[in-house]
């Protein structure tokens, strides 16, 4: 068997809305099909992948770099062992060939993007759910399909104020997450601590808030908002400054002594170990949000796993961004903590396949072969159309 095409689509996922960083006027991702030789039902096996929001598409890099490295590699060299399926750790170093370490930017996210989808491929040759085969090659054999999701929105949006706010985050509650999330840092403190009190005052019992800066203070304002929010029963206080600035985040957690949440913006191993290193991030109360599309792929989100049971930290601790059925596989199949959930935004790349409903803040996946996307008729449609 082998991989014969790697095609790539830069796709549109431009909204209005803003956090405290960007907009999303231009926001793009690029869709991803590894089409192989193997034949199922007729049609060759397709594996498919898209990088998460917040990072443009990467269409440029995989056709220089990328997907030609992997097209030219002897068929037999990017096998394991039987020969009959692919083995995604021999895609990954053939795709890494001639790179030089550090650096991990776009790079990142273009190797990310081609993992999901040869990880989709390698599950559907086998004929089984990716968390199932996550679970017997790298877990405890047993898979838990039912995932803890958060939904994630409260962005800014022209005109919105505090009603379209509050009717927003009741939306989320009525479809049965426990934990909402909203933005913080795109106004001044006094109106982000009026919007989250808006929010609390609709939260019944066992429902709560996490927000998000999206690192975009410096360390006194950090702490200005730390010592602010400390006053509120929040989920978390995610991403308060620069993803490396290490010591703005440990410096932070002696001061703000409810959950802290970062990570989403660290693409490698390295810098994971870095901010478990250095960060101040505590094991037994703090969530760790990497996201593998971002951050070169599963391949090298079973590095991070391995590192972070060194340093005692759980996988339980871990809730990656990014909403996307991938990081659903890996949760149910190697036992993260959860994953992120957009209920109405970046379609058709977010949510769950149809029919799954959120319960209580959690989401049952259905046994569908691979990463699941064809069980998502809106999506699926985008990615075959792709394919064709």
């Amino acid at each position: 068997m082998k991989i014969v095409n790697i095609l790539e689509s830069t796709r549109p996922i431009k909204s209005d809305i803003r956090n405290a960083y960007i907009d999303f006027s231009k926001m793009t991702l690029s869709l991803v099909a590894v089409v192989t030789d193997v034949i199922r039902d007729g049609k060759p096996v397709i594996g498919y992948g898209f990088n998460s929001n917040g990072r443009y598409g990467q269409g440029a890099l995989m056709r220089d770099r990328f997907i030609p490295r992997v097209l030219e590699a002897e068929p037999g060299s990017l096998l394991d062992e039987t020969g009959e399926n692919l083995d995604p750790h021999k895609v990954w170093a053939r795709m890494m060939i001639n790179e030089k370490p550090g650096g991990h930017g776009e790079r990142s996210v273009a190797v990310g993007t081609i993992d999901m989808a040869v990880w989709d491929a390698t599950a559907k040759i086998a004929g089984k759910p990716l968390f199932q085969l996550l679970a017997e090659r790298y877990g405890n054999g047993t898979p838990n399909p039912r995932v803890f999701v958060y939904a994630a929105g409260g962005y800014y949006y022209p005109g919105k104020g505090l009603d379209g706010l509050t009717k927003e985050m009741e939306s989320y509650l009525a479809r049965g997450y426990s934990v909402v999330k909203m933005k913080i840092g795109g106004a001044t403190l006094a109106e982000d601590c009026e919007r989250i009190e808006s929010v609390l005052k609709i939260l019944g019992p066992g429902q709560q808030l996490a927000v998000d800066a999206n690192g975009r203070f410096d360390l006194k304002t950090a702490i200005d908002y730390g010592k602010a929010l400390s006053q509120y029963p929040l989920f978390w206080y995610e991403e308060a400054g620069d993803p490396l600035d290490f010591e703005l985040q440990a410096k932070l957690g002696e001061v703000y002594k409810g959950p802290m949440a970062t990570g989403e913006n660290l693409f490698s191993m390295q810098d994971a170990r870095n901010l478990i290193r250095h960060g101040g991030m505590h094991k037994d109360r703090d969530w760790l949000q990497f996201d593998c599309a971002l951050s070169y792929g599963l391949v090298e989100y079973l590095r991070t796993l391995d590192m972070l049971k060194e340093y005692g930290w759980s996988p339980s601790r871990c809730i990656p961004h990014g909403g996307h059925q991938m990081s659903l596989a890996i949760a149910a199949g190697l036992g993260l903590g959860g994953n992120e959930s957009y209920p109405d935004l970046f379609q058709p790349y977010g949510g769950f396949p149809d029919g799954v409903e959120v319960d209580n803040g959690y989401v049952t996946l259905p046994a569908l072969p691979g990463i699941g996307f064809e069980g998502k008729s809106d999506l699926i449609a985008e990615m075959r159309a792709l394919a064709s």
